[in-house]
């Protein structure tokens, strides 16, 4: 069923649609505008260091909260999933008082300068830098274009192609990239937020109330219950083991989301955004991402990543669907301009600078590479259309990286006296390991380990093989631990 944007009231929805748009323009507009720009990477990737908490808690929030969790969470029709979000709160809290101290102590623009300080030695940072860049090009961009697409084709229509939709949003979104940086990026995130969030509560009351506030009777155990089972998405055990190292790589060590903590004036402002970003990931986020699609599973069976968009077109007001559309549509825009940004920050800082010269105007050279970039990321649409699980399969090839790049982490935060080219073959062991499990031997039968189990494996064994590599080379790794919060850095 696709919502009344098609019926009765389509001028007044589409208005509705387009004037929200244009407000959360104006308002970033407005806030944005007295800004001193000087082209500098600190400028453009940084904001300054001028962002307040609510502007850091905005945009981690919206950078992570898109159409992939809104899409792709509820897509799995029962509530387990929402063991994702609340692990995010453990996450966010090692961020704040571990990393971001440690980011800001280091004076650092991308997370692997840390790298680079701990090392002593560029090519560890030029390899995870390089490995961001390919997993935001080939994973986070086209994923948020992909579902934003697939859910607003359900709001306006089947007969609008996908693609359309895709380029649209990505059109805008790279225009707030490079006309405002992150600046303008955290800014629309927290305009935007307040107003996504405020609906996306609103349909878990309505989707509620049209099952008459009863999501148990006619709604298999297993799609109820937060005990997985070893066949589930989330076996229970694995929320001790495999989890969390996922959350602290990703909350902690992501280019896309620490950004946002490094672009306050102090630490102490940073840490209140991530705080306050914590609050909303444990309260708010994980009743939005599950309800749905549990009442969904009662309402329409089984119908995967289109449960979302049903629902919505089901409980809905006709007279909110335009502004729901606008919500979801900003969701989409303030994520894919975030990982935007971090990309070109990335490239600019890690590899422009250092291989090719010094950059005189951030600005320019973001623009050019923007639209690259997107433009990219569209052509890669069409490969996340054959996805099953737009969720479960964005965790699987995050898992080609995540692992290898958070033993990297490990041994440099808590080792001295390792070598970078020690932690490169630790980082290169990861992902060939994780790549035969991913492609070979789970799709043969080989092995039956879950994913998320096999990513601790991969850490455990990426930090083995650095430290065996470095012993090899002659080196002799001295253990720190908690040593490295004390003290001067270095």
């Amino acid at each position: 069923m696709d919502i009344a944007i098609e019926g009765a009231g389509s001028a007044v929805q589409l208005a509705v649609f387009l004037g929200l748009m244009a407000l959360v323009a104006l308002l970033t507009w407005r806030q944005v505008r007295r800004a001193r720009h000087d082209g500098s990477s600190e400028d453009v990737f940084l904001a300054g260091k001028a962002l307040s908490w609510p502007f850091i808690a905005g945009s981690i929030t919206l950078t992570n909260l898109s159409t992939d969790q809104l899409v792709g969470m509820n897509g799995n029709q029962m509530l387990l999933l929402a063991w994702w979000e609340i692990a995010g709160f453990v996450g966010l809290m090692i961020l704040a008082y571990v990393f971001v101290p440690l980011y800001y102590r280091y004076n650092c623009m991308t997370v692997t300068e840390l790298l680079e300080r701990r090392y002593e030695g560029r090519s560890i940072r030029t390899l995870i830098s390089g490995i961001f860049l390919f997993g935001n090009l080939l994973i986070y961009l086209p994923a948020a274009l992909y579902s934003g697409g697939l859910f607003l084709q359900s709001l306006f229509g089947a007969h609008i192609p996908l693609m359309a939709l895709a380029a649209g949003l990505a059109l805008i979104s790279a225009a707030y990239a490079i006309f405002g940086g992150l600046r303008a990026v955290a800014v629309m995130d927290t305009f935007s937020g307040v107003g996504i969030l405020g609906l996306a509560l609103l349909i878990v009351v309505l989707a509620l109330a049209a099952v008459d506030w009863d999501i148990i009777t006619g709604v298999p155990p297993e799609r109820l219950s937060m005990i997985g089972g070893a066949d589930s998405p989330i076996p229970f055990h694995t929320l001790f083991t495999g989890m969390a190292f996922i959350q602290i790589f990703y909350w902690c060590t992501n280019q896309n989301i620490t950004q946002k903590a490094m672009a306050a004036p102090t630490v102490a402002e940073a840490q209140k955004g991530v705080f306050a970003a914590a609050a909303i990931r444990i309260l708010i986020v994980p009743p939005i991402v599950v309800v749905p699609g549990v009442v969904a599973y009662k309402l329409f069976g089984t119908v995967g990543d289109a449960a979302y968009g049903r629902l919505v077109a089901e409980v809905l007001p006709p007279w909110l669907s335009g502004a729901f559309a606008a919500m979801v549509a900003a969701a989409v825009i303030t994520t894919f301009s975030a990982v935007l940004n971090s990309t070109i920050a990335l490239w600019s800082v890690d590899f422009h600078e250092r291989f090719i010269g010094p950059v005189a105007d951030h600005w320019r050279l973001g623009a050019g590479l923007s639209v690259l970039a997107t433009g990219f990321a569209l052509l890669m649409v069409p490969v996340y259309q054959n996805a099953k699980s737009i969720i479960n399969l964005l965790q699987q090839l995050n898992g080609l990286s995540s692992m290898p790049v958070l033993s990297a982490f490990v041994v440099g935060l808590l080792f001295r006296g390792v070598s970078a080219p020690a932690a490169i073959a630790g980082v290169v062991w990861g992902i060939g390991l994780y790549g035969l499990y991913s492609f070979w031997w789970q799709p043969a039968g080989l092995i039956g380990l879950h994913y998320i189990d096999m990513m601790v494996v991969t850490l455990a064994t990426s930090v083995l093989a650095a430290l065996a590599v470095n012993r090899l080379r002659g080196g002799r790794a001295r253990w720190i631990g908690l040593d490295l919060f004390r003290g001067p850095a270095g």
